[in-house]
């Protein structure tokens, strides 16, 4: 990693060195000025602003580069999974995952391998930027790890003349963690590209993603008592004895992206298109130990099996579309093949376990988006697919939004899927008895979400939302780790808010969920309250040549009896006849930012109530969320 940031950095002192002219875009809000020279000749020179760094993402309207110094964006800039992750609780160690508070559906999960405990850094087809800048741009994101590592998160963009650009991106993560056998490794590399025609009649995308997620399993503390005891040995976490050593768990995600769409006829006439995409996805999924733990794991451990599970999934999908693209009007439907497989390589055919799964799908996708009078937007997207081994597959997502006065919008949403379950609920092969599995002939989860969304911008810039879901055949893990689907339907509902109050310059932002499984609450253990605060001061400084943020969060969720991790599945199983109550303990930070021209500064001091009282806060039972951490962060954005 360092070598990497060395290199990116001599590249960039390469860059500067031929720049002409130099701008400061936060204080430019215009599109590109032609600057006179001052001499008599041919010379032009152009000072680009910050309008002419753009980003998008597939088949999706250009967004100008977010260079803004809001709250809302430090909560996703101090994450190493570069998301808001309000509703979810974080394991002790960075890049060990989370677990999630709140029900919601990961689509990523659909047809694949996907473990819950490795999807929350896991970027899907659709969450690839690519990007058009009028000089090169390079952009660092850098974070402290806990006890040793850290992280480093850089893109390297440029335009080759007007109509292509090429993008290349790297994060690399190593967090030592502070207790034993917790070390989390993680890396992904993206290479992007975008073209279009001089005459705009032919566009095309391409991406390729290498990722990999990679954890030591220590089997959260072995004496719980001892740990909650306030022993002063124990404040030096190394000395926490931990259930596990040896393990590992690898997640590895590779996919290639082509999308590429051809007019016709004149676009400006007659925006009719022809699209056609193809990709490859591969996700393997390794469990893997040094020696047996039965004493851990418990049942009995089968003589000569390997020590270590390994599965994988592929999916070759290839669709072609016809589309109608207008400004008012967007349409465009085709039809898609995929040929999908799902293979467990240690298979046990003595327990009846399949080792692998194949098939051939036909399918159609639609998407159609309507405007009218720019106060009314309809999104629709249907997907429907057919095979003889993973079943029918139906999704459909609905989002109707109305805005009958400006700064003040509500949002209507009504979504469908039904889906086989996750391939990591199909078969499970293990040297423990016990965790053999093959869940045969399952039916379809179907989830139905009906809510909506009201905007407030005048209102303490106020956001309102309801949601309930509804999820028939709910798939799980029962307390003995194996997969189970309910008979009687799962229903939950989800109501809250985020609202900002201002007074000078001090803010007060709020955001809070109550949430309830309305039937069948013992199957999705969750807490009732889920609530962030966060007080602030938000000024110019040093003559205004910076800007600081400081303040206060509090997060904070009720006590409820928890799901809890399973390290061979990398998902979270009901607890068992003793379930473990989690939360009801709050977890305070403080901090303060600074931004000076293009460069952030996040200086976070996590858990600051854990100097002064003993952390009593988990993730999940026997896994304690992190101790007082100082987070350190720098954003730095370079147009050359």
């Amino acid at each position: 990693m360092k070598y990497l940031l060395f290199l990116s950095f001599i590249f960039n002192i390469f860059i500067n060195g031929q720049q002409i002219n130099k701008t400061d875009f936060n204080k430019i809000s215009s599109d590109t000025i032609k600057v006179d020279s001052g001499e008599k000749d041919s010379l032009e020179i152009y000072k680009p602003t910050i309008n002419d760094y753009q980003v998008k993402k597939r088949f999706s309207e250009k967004k100008i580069y977010d260079t803004t110094f809001t709250i809302e964006r430090s909560y996703v800039v101090t994450q190493y999974n570069k998301q808001d992750n309000f509703g979810k609780i974080q394991s002790s160690n960075i890049g060990s995952g989370f677990q999630n508070l709140m029900y919601e559906k990961n689509t990523e999960q659909n047809l694949s391998l996907l473990p819950e405990n490795k999807s929350f850094y896991i970027i899907g087809e659709n969450d690839i930027n690519y990007y058009d800048v009028k000089t090169p741009t390079t952009t660092f994101f850098y974070n402290n790890a806990m006890k040793n590592g850290g992280q480093l998160q850089t893109t390297y963009t440029q335009n080759v003349g007007k109509n292509f650009n090429f993008a290349i991106e790297y994060m690399g993560l190593r967090s030592q963690g502070l207790y034993t056998n917790s070390l989390a490794s993680s890396n992904n590399t993206i290479f992007s590209g975008h073209y279009t025609s001089k005459n705009g009649k032919y566009e095309a995308y391409a991406h390729y993603i290498h990722q990999n997620v990679n954890n030591q399993e220590n089997g959260g503390v072995a004496d719980i008592d001892a740990f909650l005891s306030g022993d002063s040995d124990l404040n030096n976490r190394q000395n926490v004895e931990t259930n596990l050593s040896g393990v590992e768990s690898r997640y590895g995600y590779r996919r290639y992206y082509f999308s590429q769409e051809f007019s016709p006829f004149d676009p400006a006439k007659y925006p009719f298109k022809l699209r056609h995409t193809i990709f490859h996805q591969g996700n393997k999924y390794y469990f893997s130990e040094t020696s047996t733990n039965v004493d851990f794991f418990g049942g009995a451990d089968i003589t000569g099996f390997p020590l270590g599970s390994k599965k994988v999934s592929n999916n070759l999908s290839n669709t072609i579309s016809l589309v109608w693209d207008n400004e008012k009007f967007k349409l465009d439907a085709g039809f898609r093949h995929q040929s999908l497989n799902f293979g467990n390589k240690n298979a046990y055919p003595i327990l009846g376990i399949p080792g692998s799964f194949k098939e051939q799908r036909i399918g159609a996708v639609g998407n159609l988006q309507i405007k009218l009078l720019d106060k009314i937007q309809l999104k629709s997207f249907l997907e429907i697919s057919k095979g003889s081994e993973f079943g029918d597959y139906i999704k459909t997502t609905n989002q109707l939004v109305f805005e009958p006065i400006k700064d003040y919008l509500l949002e209507g949403r009504v979504n469908f899927q039904s889906a086989y379950p996750s391939f990591n609920y199909l078969v499970n092969s293990s040297h423990y008895l016990n965790y053999n599995y093959y869940l045969q002939n399952p039916n379809n989860e179907a989830v139905t979400q009906i809510g909506g969304t009201l905007k407030l911008a005048k209102w303490f810039n106020t956001q309102l939302f309801v949601d309930y879901y509804r999820i028939d055949n709910y798939t799980y893990f029962d307390n003995s780790a194996k997969p189970r689907q309910s008979s009687s339907s799962l229903n939950i509902s989800q109501i809250g808010g985020e609202a900002t109050a201002n007074y000078s310059r001090f803010h007060l932002n709020g955001r809070v969920l109550f949430q309830k499984a309305l039937t069948n609450d013992n199957l999705l253990p969750m807490p009732d309250f889920i609530g962030r605060v966060n007080l602030y001061y938000q000024a110019p400084a040093f003559k205004k040549a910076a800007e600081i943020q400081a303040g206060v969060k509090l997060y904070y969720f009720t006590k409820f009896a928890s799901r809890e991790y399973s390290p061979i599945l990398n998902e979270y199983i009901l607890p068992g006849t003793n379930a473990y109550s989690i939360g009801g303990q709050p977890i305070a930070d403080i901090y303060i930012n600074m931004k000076v021209k293009r460069m952030f500064f996040y200086v976070e001091g996590q858990h600051i109530n854990q100097t002064f009282m003993q952390n009593k806060s988990f993730t999940a039972p026997n896994y304690p969320i992190y101790d007082f951490r100082l987070n350190l962060g720098v954003v730095w954005y370079l147009f050359h």
